[in-house]
C-alpha cells in the first residue's frame, strides 16, 4: 500500500546546489507516500508534505503512517493537489477522496471496532437561527452530543446558510455552538451507515455547509469554544472572522479512522496554516490550543474573559 515514508534530515544531509532542489521538489509534488523533513531551512522544509519539530515527532509521524497507510498517501495528495485548486474543486476532491476510503480496509477495520449507541434524547432542532436586525445568529443545538455534526445538523445548517447567502441584508451572520463544546466532529455513531460511496459522495457534494459558508465566508464570524473537532475545526476555518475562548481545542482525528477530514479541512484549513501544519495536525492527531491556533493563523483572536 503506497510506498510507506519518506523521512529526511535536512541537517544532515544537505543539498547545496539549485539544481538539486529542483530536483528533490519536482519529485517530492508526485512521491507516492508522505514525506517529512527534520530541520534545514524553511525554504527548502518547504517542499517536504511535513515538517516534524524533533526526533520524537518524526517517529511519531512514521508510526501514524505505518498504521494508516492509505489514508495518510491520500491526505498528503489531496493536500499537494488543493494549492493550485479553487475551493469548489478542493471540495469536489475531499468528497470523492473521503468517500472513496469509506469502503477502505482501514476505515473498515475501525468501524468494525467501534459499537453504535442509542442517541440521547433530544427533541430540538439541531440547528437553531434567530435573527435580529440585519445579524444572523446560527447556533449548532446539541450539547447532549457536544453538537456531534449529524446528518440532521449538517442539513438543517445547509438549509439556513442557503437563506444567508441569497439575504445580503444579512451584514452579519454568527455561527456558534450551544453547551460545553463548539462541536465534537462527526456522529461517530453514524459513520457507516449510508449505502455505498457512490452515493455518499452525492450527499457530501450536494448538501455541504463548507461551500455556503465559503459563500459568505466576509460576513461571517465563528465563535468557538471547547471542543473544535474535526468538522469543529474544519468548517470554522472557511469563515472570514474567527473569535476563540481560552479554552478552545482543535483536533484532526480522521486519519485514525483510515478516513481523511471531510468537512472541507483539506481546502479550509491549509489556507489559513499551509499544508504542512495541517498535515501534522491530521497525521498525529494531537490538540493544539488557543494560542497556538492564533500564532498559526487558525483563528483571529481569543475572547477575553468574560
Amino acid at each position: 500500500m503506497g510506498d510507506g515514508v519518506l523521512l529526511v534530515d535536512l541537517a544532515r544531509e544537505p543539498l547545496e546546489q539549485p539544481e538539486d532542489w529542483c530536483a528533490l521538489a519536482n519529485a517530492l509534488a508526485v512521491l507516492p507516500c508522505p514525506s517529512v523533513a527534520l530541520g534545514g531551512d524553511v525554504a527548502h522544509a518547504a517542499h517536504f508534505d511535513v515538517v516534524a519539530r524533533d526526533r520524537k515527532g518524526l517517529a511519531a509521524i512514521a508510526a501514524s503512517v505505518e498504521r494508516h497507510p492509505i489514508a495518510s498517501l491520500a491526505l498528503v495528495q489531496l493536500l499537494r493537489r488543493g494549492e493550485a485548486r479553487s475551493t469548489h474543486e478542493a471540495l469536489l476532491d475531499e468528497s470523492l477522496v473521503y468517500s472513496m476510503l469509506q469502503s477502505g480496509p482501514e476505515f473498515g477495520a475501525w468501524l468494525a471496532g467501534h459499537s453504535r449507541r442509542s442517541p440521547p434524547e433530544h427533541r430540538e432542532p439541531a440547528v437553531r437561527a434567530e435573527r435580529e436586525g440585519n445579524t444572523l445568529t446560527v447556533t449548532l443545538d446539541r450539547p447532549e452530543k457536544r453538537n456531534a455534526f449529524s446528518a440532521e445538523m449538517r442539513d438543517a445548517l445547509c438549509e439556513v446558510l442557503e437563506v444567508a447567502v441569497l439575504d445580503e441584508s444579512l451584514e452579519s451572520i454568527v455561527l456558534r455552538g450551544e453547551g460545553r463544546a463548539f462541536c465534537s466532529g462527526g456522529d461517530l455513531d453514524e459513520f457507516g451507515t449510508l449505502p455505498d460511496p457512490a452515493s455518499a459522495h452525492v450527499i457530501r457534494s450536494t448538501r455541504h455547509a463548507a461551500r455556503l459558508l465559503a459563500a459568505c465566508a466576509h460576513r461571517v464570524t465563528a465563535r468557538v469554544h471547547g471542543a473544535c473537532i474535526g468538522a469543529g475545526m474544519e468548517l470554522p476555518a472557511f469563515c472570514g472572522h474567527v473569535v476563540a475562548r481560552r479554552d478552545a481545542r482543535f483536533r484532526l482525528p480522521e486519519i485514525e479512522m483510515g478516513l481523511v477530514p471531510g468537512a472541507g479541512g483539506t481546502c479550509s484549513i491549509p489556507r489559513r496554516i499551509g499544508r504542512q501544519r495541517t498535515a501534522w495536525l491530521a497525521l498525529t492527531g494531537e490538540s493544539i490550543d488557543a494560542a497556538t491556533a492564533l500564532a498559526w493563523g487558525l483563528i483571529d483572536r481569543i475572547e477575553a474573559e468574560g
